[in-house]
């Protein structure tokens, strides 16, 4: 409640911040992370980081500029973007993961609303409803095959491990990155084409709830890309999807909860069936 951090841990991944302890006594009102380091913004706007240097945890190259301003920040698995509150972004981490940002830097000096991230790449999208995306080519540092798609419309981009993938404001969803983690979609496109109202990834493959209630998935099968086996259970109804690392649940408006994919990572529910057949809320 006041504001300060408390971390423990493997300390060479961000469970040691003593080097910036005098940084997080108080004022801190978010914490995000990358895979091996921490960054803290603190209610005046600035960032204080903290772990594996090559990971995110020595911002010092850009710290000028995260001193005061900083809105969001978003971690991939080895770099961090923080979104300012004048709409430019900065980066910082492992250059392979989208830490340095230099070649579409003229496009993030103003107008981004939001980052997300696959493990080694980010992807911006701007008021203009335009993506900008950098990092690692294969995991959808690079958008150039859907570029024309990209240019405006845009109100959603979800990532997962390799891929993204993009509601437009006509409800109709792009996608781009690995192919095999669901970066390709052209085997459910007719379906992708309207109505999309939400999209949720695991790792390796991707869900979008429809505006009439179905689910459509792509992707890698075992990872829930292949939703055959409970089919006629997301015809309809479904309110929310929420993802594993290898596994979806959907929850149904009857309280219900539909699961599918990797059957050690929660696809396979049957031990729980007759727990899940009503009043469910919320899945995590």
């Amino acid at each position: 409640a006041n504001g300060s951090v408390v971390t423990w841990g493997n300390a060479d991944k961000g469970g040691n911040s003593s080097a910036v302890a005098p940084l997080l006594t108080e004022g801190v009102v978010q914490v995000c992370h990358t895979a091996r380091a921490f960054a803290a913004i603190k209610a005046n706007g600035s960032v204080v980081t903290w772990g594996c240097v090559r990971s995110g945890g020595d911002s010092s190259a850009v710290a000028p500029l995260l001193a005061e301003g900083v809105a969001q920040v978003c971690g991939n698995q080895f770099a961090f973007a923080a979104i300012k509150a004048n709409g430019s972004v900065v980066t910082w981490g492992s250059a392979f993961s989208g830490g340095n940002s230099s070649v579409v830097a003229r496009l993030l000096t103003e107008g981004v609303v939001q980052v997300c991230g696959t493990a080694n790449a980010f992807a911006a999208i701007k008021a203009n409803g335009s993506v900008v995306t950098w990092g690692y080519a294969g995991c959808g540092g690079d958008s150039s095959t859907v570029a024309p798609l990209l240019t405006e419309g845009v109100a959603q981009v979800c990532g997962n491990a390799c891929a993204f993938a993009a509601i437009k404001a006509n409800g109709s969803v792009v996608t781009w990155g690995s192919a095999s983690h669901g970066g390709d979609s052209s085997a459910v496109a007719p379906l992708l084409t309207e109505g999309v109202a939400q999209v949720c990834g695991t790792a390796h493959a991707f869900a979008a709830i429809k505006a009439n209630g179905s689910v459509v998935t792509w992707g890698d099968l075992v990872s829930g890309g292949d939703s055959s086996a409970v089919a006629p259970l997301l015809t309809e109804g479904v309110v929310q999807v929420c993802g594993t690392a290898n596994a979806f649940a959907a929850i149904k408006a009857n309280g219900s909860v539909v699961t599918w994919g990797s059957a050690s990572h929660g696809g396979d529910s049957s031990a729980v069936a007759p727990l899940l057949a009503e009043g469910i809320v919320q899945v995590c």
